[in-house]
Order: structure tokens, then C-alpha cells, then sequence
């Protein structure tokens, strides 16, 4: 194998294009090392300098089937030759209803209509204006630290970080209660932590905030992605989903990070035996085209003509790279190759853990793993910097990770990874971990 980095990160054709990039973009999103993408495929990255990177984030979670897949190219490519943008607002083509048909022949029988938009945050507005129009409620139940997008609807339901909501608000009446995490429980019973957040929700939050009859619905990520790939008790949902049929609330799963067999299912909640009332997808749903889509059943979906569309939701470009790329994920043994490879990732990540005690938890279902770094093992303290300077030194030695929570390094490589990759990534990881010097306490 030829070595990932020739010219150390980043070299002089990335640093003119920072600068100018500081010159021109706005600097509001936070990126974690210098890396200038140029071209990707597979499992690997290059940069503007001939730097080859292992690829450990899928694009943040995008590109489930690889970079560049040559099923996806060959459909965008004979799509745009006949038709990018079909106006499917005003007018129907076929290529967006087969995307549609394709996807509700893999999810649940009681999600069987469709709303095209184009991005996770688009996906959580129409669920918030469906649930709305649905229940004729208006108020939201959603959780500390799970992330839902930046417009204003789906902000007002974030709660990961302050800086995403500082100076933005006011926001939609929405109600935050404790999500059940197992490594951090908010105080609660470790073991029951996800009855503990039930028991909040009908003790605390009905009596004293709101009555449940004004509830238009409750909105949950399965895993938490950008609140640190945080997996509830097993149980948890199947609680959830029991409070929202007593009160006649609907539930909203956020799917957007976990969904498209990140978690070796086409929908996380599948691993949690539950079947939402609304789901939202996206991100991997595109094969790397902006796409979203919110789904629910007919008896819900019974918003009139007028009442929400967007201009460019059904995109046939966006919607052929969807249909390759889910006709790539239904293939057999799709979603086992994506368990085996979490199994085998989680492995070693623990095997590491046993020799770094910076990592305080590794946790996951399939190929959406976290690994928490604490500066002490008993307080549990996050050791924020540490996790910045093990992602910068991998970086430097050709491995690509992304954060998550406050000290939390989230691995979502793309689906087709092999053992090898696994191996090699876990090299560079554990090179990058045995330069750090905390004081560890055990």
C-alpha cells in the first residue's frame, strides 16, 4: 500500500485555498483540521497535495455505499443528460416516484407516503408542520443533546450545543427532558435510566409544563448522533412509543444519521423493535445528493394541496443518485456485512481502551460507534482537548474521524469498509492515542 500522506497536512495548495476561503465563505461552521478535499473514491480521500486519507466519516455519515459509487455516477450522469431539475413541484416525472416507491417497499407497512425536500433540517420542519396540522396541537417533546438541524424549527428542538442556539431565539414552544444515557445518566439509575426519563416525562413535564393533550408529538433520535452517539436501554423507545399511543401524541424518529442500514437496519428504531408514526431521513439517503425525505402513513399524511412544498424537493438528479444507492443497499447481505464490520470495529476500539484509559466508553449498533475520552475514569471528566489532538494527529497520518459530543470521537465510515481498512485506521489511532500525556486517574 502506498503511504496515506507524502506532503505533511496541509500542505501549500490547501493552505492558499484557506485563505482563500476565509476571504469569501462564511466561517460559521467548525471544522476540526485543515483538509481540502479534491476527489474521493471508496473508502479514500485526496487532498489538493496528493495526501490519500482513509476515510473513517462518510462525509458525516453520507456516503454509506463509498465515495463515488459507480452505480450512483452512471444514474446522476444518464439522468442530467435527460432532465436535472423536473420542477416536481408543478409538474410529475417518474424518476421521483420510483425513488419513492423503491424506499417505502424497505421501510415498515404503515410508512407508505412520501414528502421530497432537501436536507435533514427541511425533513424535521415538514414533520414539525405535519404533526402540527395532524394532532391540531401545538407544543414538542425532544431531548438534552440531540441535534436536529439549524433552521428555526428543527433549532428550536436542539439542544447540543449553546453557540447553535445563542442569540436565535425565540423559538417553537418545545419541551426538553433528559435522554437516557447509560455512560452519563443525568443523575437517574444507571440501569434504568430509560425508565427514569419516562417516569420524568408523565410526572414531571404533564403535571407542571404541559398537559399531554397539547403535545402534537415527541421527536427522538434512536442513537444520538451529534449528542455523542449515545445508545439508550434497549427498552427505551418501545417506553416512548407507549407514552405517545396513551396520549395520543405522534412520535417523529430522527433517522437522518442513523437511517440507511448505518446500524446494520434500513431504520435504527428497527433495532429497537418500534414503528414510528413520522420518520425523517437524508443525508445518506442522496448517495451524496441533497435530499429529504419525511415519511408517514396516509392516515397522517393528510395535508391538502398547498400546504408545504419546496422547489426543489424531488430533484431527479437527487432522486436517480437515491434510487442507485438504495438499490446498492438492497442487495443480500448488506446489512449483516455492516454488523459483522461494527462488531469487528468495536473490537479493537476496545481492545484499544484497555491500553489508553483515555477512552472511557466505546459504544454503537453497527457502524455507528462512539469512543468517549475522559480525563478520569471515575469523574468521567471529557477530555475535550485530548479528543481535538488525537483527530488533528490521525488527520496528519491519513485517517479521517469526526467528533461528537463534548469529548466524544464518532466513527460512521462508510458501509463498505473491510477488516483491512478497520486494521490500518486502528494503527493510526493507536499511534495518535500513545502521544497523548493526560494524568489518568484509574
Amino acid at each position: 500500500m502506498d503511504p496515506l500522506i507524502r506532503i505533511r497536512p496541509p500542505g501549500p495548495q490547501a493552505q492558499a485555498i484557506l485563505r482563500r476561503d476565509a476571504g469569501v465563505i462564511s466561517q460559521s461552521m467548525v471544522r476540526e483540521y485543515p483538509l481540502v478535499v479534491d476527489r474521493a473514491e471508496g473508502m479514500n480521500l485526496w487532498d489538493v497535495d496528493g495526501n490519500r486519507y482513509l476515510d473513517f466519516s462518510a462525509g458525516i455519515a453520507v456516503m454509506n455505499i463509498g465515495w463515488n459509487h459507480p452505480d450512483v455516477v452512471q444514474a446522476v450522469t444518464e439522468q442530467v443528460q435527460k432532465l436535472s431539475h423536473g420542477a416536481f413541484l408543478d409538474y410529475c416525472s417518474e424518476t421521483p416516484v420510483r425513488f419513492a416507491e423503491k424506499l417505502v417497499s424497505m421501510l415498515p407497512d404503515n410508512l407508505n407516503r412520501v414528502y421530497l425536500s432537501n436536507s435533514g433540517a427541511e425533513t424535521i420542519e415538514a414533520a414539525l408542520k405535519l404533526a402540527r396540522h395532524h394532532t391540531k396541537r401545538k407544543y414538542f417533546i425532544a431531548f438534552y443533546g440531540g441535534f436536529h438541524g439549524r433552521t428555526f424549527g428543527a433549532l428550536s428542538l436542539t439542544a447540543s450545543r449553546v453557540i447553535q442556539r445563542k442569540y436565535f431565539g425565540p423559538f417553537l414552544p418545545v419541551i426538553h427532558v433528559p435522554y437516557p444515557n447509560p455512560y452519563r445518566p443525568f443523575g437517574f439509575k444507571t440501569e434504568a435510566c430509560d425508565v427514569d426519563v419516562i417516569q420524568y416525562i408523565e410526572e414531571e413535564v404533564f403535571p407542571m409544563e404541559v398537559s399531554p393533550e397539547e403535545v402534537a408529538a415527541i421527536i427522538v433520535e434512536p442513537i444520538q448522533g451529534e449528542g455523542g452517539y449515545v445508545v439508550p436501554p434497549l427498552t427505551f423507545l418501545k417506553r416512548l412509543r407507549e407514552v405517545c399511543d396513551k396520549h395520543g401524541i405522534l412520535l417523529i424518529v430522527d433517522e437522518v444519521q442513523s437511517g440507511c442500514f448505518r446500524t446494520g437496519t434500513f431504520l435504527a428504531s428497527e433495532q429497537f423493535g418500534i414503528n414510528p408514526d413520522i420518520v425523517c431521513l437524508s443525508k445518506a439517503l442522496g448517495g451524496g445528493f441533497p435530499l429529504g425525505v419525511t415519511v408517514a402513513s396516509e392516515d397522517v399524511m393528510t395535508w391538502p394541496p398547498g400546504s408545504h412544498a419546496s422547489t426543489f424537493g424531488g430533484n431527479n438528479a437527487a432522486c436517480a443518485a437515491a434510487l442507485a444507492t438504495l438499490t446498492v443497499m438492497d442487495q443480500p447481505g448488506f446489512g449483516e456485512h455492516v454488523m459483522e464490520m461494527g462488531e469487528y470495529l468495536t473490537g479493537k476500539l476496545r481492545a484499544l481502551q484497555k491500553r489508553h484509559p483515555v477512552i472511557g466508553d466505546v459504544r454503537g449498533i453497527g457502524l455507528m460507534i462512539g469512543a468517549e475520552l475522559v480525563r478520569d475514569q471515575v469523574t468521567k471528566e471529557p477530555a475535550k482537548q485530548e479528543r481535538s489532538y488525537v483527530l488533528t494527529e490521525s488527520f496528519k497520518r491519513g485517517l479521517t474521524m469526526l467528533p461528537a459530543g463534548e469529548s466524544v470521537i464518532r466513527f460512521c465510515p462508510p458501509l463498505v469498509i473491510e477488516k483491512r481498512h478497520i486494521d490500518t485506521g486502528m494503527n493510526i489511532l493507536d499511534h495518535s492515542l500513545e502521544l497523548l500525556q493526560p494524568v489518568i486517574a484509574i
